[in-house]
């Protein structure tokens, strides 16, 4: 079995909001023949920021 590593691109906090999980979904969607993959969470420390991240494949 191959080892695929995942490597982050970038990460960015931005303002949390109900519908960012949609976003992400579509990026995913759309965009994993790319080898590209989007994480969304929340900060640890603060509920109201959301920690979007961008993974190469």
């Amino acid at each position: 079995m191959e080892d695929k590593k995942v490597e982050t691109l970038s990460t960015v906090r931005i303002s949390h909001s109900d519908d960012l999980y949609k976003v992400v979904d579509c990026l995913n969607r759309t965009l994993k023949e790319q080898n590209l993959m989007f994480g969304l969470s929340l900060d640890e420390n603060d509920a109201t920021t959301a920690v979007f991240t961008i993974y190469k494949t």
